[in-house]
C-alpha cells in the first residue's frame, strides 16, 4: 500500500482506534462531565474526583444509585453497576495525583471572607457548630478513610451541596453527620464559608490526612455513617 493509500485508510470513517479494556477507558463516561482525569469541569458545578478518598467516592456512588443523592444522569449511569465495580471506579480516581487549578479570585467583602474563615477554622460554639477542619483536616484536604477535602472546589458547587443538605435534598448513610451540621447553618453562613473556601489555594501536599484535627473545643463532632467496602472481584466488562 502506498503512503497515500495508508493515510486514506487511517482517516476513513471505517477506521477507528482499538478499544482498550482498561479502567481509564471505561471511566471516560465520568470524565466527560468531571473533566480530564477527574480534575473537575470548568463550569463550576461538576466537582473534582481525582485524589479524593476512595471510601468517600464509593459512598457517593452508592448514594446516587440508592436515591440519597439526586441527579438523573448519575443515577442512570450507576444503577446497573455492582458494588465491586463502583469500588473499582472509586479507587481509580482516588489514585490519580494530578495538579489543582489556582483558586477562584475572591470578589467578596473582607467582612464576608472573615465570617467564612471563622466558620471553617473555628466553627461557632454558641450554636454547637463544629469547625469544618475538625472533620475535613487542618489542611482541609480531607481525612482518610472517607472524609473529602474542601479546597479546590468551585464556590457554586460547595454552596449547592451545603444548601442541598440543609433542605434535605442530599442525604447520606445514617447517622448523617453533614445534615446535622447543615441544619445549624444559615444561608449567610453557607455563602460565607463557600466563598472563603473557594478562594484558598490547595497546598503542595494535597493528599488526605491520616487523622482528623484535634482541636480544643466544647463542640462535639457528629458521627458519620458509611457502609463497609466490598471485596474487589474484578470490573464489570
Amino acid at each position: 500500500m502506498t503512503a497515500l493509500g495508508l493515510t486514506a485508510a487511517l482517516t476513513s470513517p471505517a477506521w477507528s482506534a482499538p478499544f482498550e479494556d482498561t479502567i481509564a477507558q471505561r471511566t471516560q463516561a465520568c470524565t466527560a462531565c468531571h473533566g480530564s482525569q477527574g480534575r473537575a469541569a470548568p463550569d463550576g458545578y461538576y466537582p473534582r474526583l481525582a485524589g479524593k478518598p476512595a471510601a468517600y467516592l464509593y459512598n457517593q456512588l452508592l448514594h446516587f444509585r440508592e436515591g440519597r443523592r439526586h441527579y438523573g444522569l448519575m443515577t442512570q449511569m450507576v444503577e446497573p453497576l455492582t458494588d465491586a465495580y463502583l469500588l473499582e471506579i472509586a479507587q481509580y480516581f482516588a489514585d490519580l495525583k494530578v495538579p489543582y487549578p489556582p483558586p477562584q479570585t475572591a470578589t467578596a467583602s473582607a467582612a464576608l471572607l472573615e465570617q467564612g474563615r471563622q466558620l471553617v477554622l473555628n466553627g461557632d460554639p454558641a450554636r454547637q457548630l463544629p469547625a469544618c477542619v475538625q472533620c475535613h483536616g487542618m489542611a482541609m484536604t480531607g481525612v482518610l478513610p472517607q472524609v473529602p477535602g474542601l479546597l479546590g472546589l468551585p464556590r457554586d458547587y460547595v454552596n449547592a451541596q451545603l444548601g442541598a443538605w440543609k433542605t434535605g435534598k442530599r442525604r447520606a448513610h445514617a447517622p448523617d453527620c453533614m445534615a446535622h451540621v447543615a441544619e445549624r447553618l444559615s444561608l449567610a453562613d453557607i455563602n460565607a464559608a463557600s466563598t472563603w473556601l473557594a478562594a484558598q489555594a490547595v497546598p503542595a501536599h494535597s493528599a488526605p490526612a491520616l487523622t482528623a484535627a484535634s482541636l480544643r473545643t466544647n463542640v462535639a463532632v457528629p458521627t458519620c455513617g458509611q457502609v463497609p467496602l466490598p471485596q474487589p472481584t474484578g470490573a464489570l466488562k
